[in-house]
């Protein structure tokens, strides 16, 4: 495995911003090329987009070295294996697709976003059609209610992860969704960060390598930590 920083070649920034494809169904597509590989080729990378002064900055873990496909980018790579310590603190951030997953009556699967299915039940509890139509008080504020579900989502999965998560410490920022041609929810994205403490080096260690969640293919999933100074 691979992890990789792609970023616009030192003044070459203007034509790498034109080259660049932006948008969350077009941004893996435009990645594959610097990761050639033959048509039909399964999604092998993880990926990360931080924008730093207008500009793109892309982290990468994948099973291959990417290469630069034109002058106007540059590519920064080194080995990746993890080594990790059973009750080593890390910082951490990752962006993720929080869903829920239910299944209807004839036993299919579905997955829901887990604000707007909290919103739903809260919405059903007191008979309600829609989010404007809650005049109390009580009704909580979208920010509060994006930290709670989001906030219960990951730390739901710190079992599996091998990890435990400060609470204190951790931060739900950016919900933001996205939607299709017709305005209809795709999927949302949240960014997290915070403190961890690992429990199961294997486990933690295959989430860095395998992501975490739903949505890869749109830059969720990539979990970046770095030794707690």
């Amino acid at each position: 495995m691979y992890f990789s920083l792609i970023t616009p070649a030192p003044g070459h920034e203007r034509d790498a911003a034109h080259e660049w494809v932006r948008g969350a169904y077009t941004e893996h597509q435009w990645l594959w090329r610097f990761l050639p590989a033959p048509a039909g080729t399964a999604r092998s990378f993880l990926f990360r987009r931080r924008d730093v002064d207008g500009l793109p900055r892309f982290y990468v873990v994948s099973d291959r070295e990417p290469a630069a496909p034109s002058p106007h980018w540059q590519v920064a790579s080194k080995p990746y294996a993890p080594n990790l310590t059973p009750g080593e603190r890390l910082a951490f951030e990752l962006r993720a697709n929080p869903v829920v997953t239910s299944r209807s009556t004839n036993g299919k699967a579905a997955r829901h976003d887990a604000v707007m299915q909290e919103k739903t039940r809260l919405l059903k509890d007191r008979q309600l059609a829609c989010w404007a139509d809650w005049h109390t008080p009580d009704r909580p504020p979208l920010h509060d209610l994006v930290q709670k579900t989001c906030s219960q989502w990951l730390l739901a999965r710190c079992q599996r992860l091998g990890i435990t998560i400060d609470e204190a410490t951790l931060s739900v920022e950016g919900y933001e969704q996205q939607r299709g041609k017709n305005g209809e929810l795709r999927f949302s994205t949240v960014d997290f960060s915070g403190t961890l403490r690992v429990v199961d080096a294997a486990a933690l260690r295959a989430a860095l390598v395998g992501g975490i969640g739903h949505a890869k293919a749109f830059g969720c999933g990539l979990l970046l930590v770095r030794p707690v100074g």
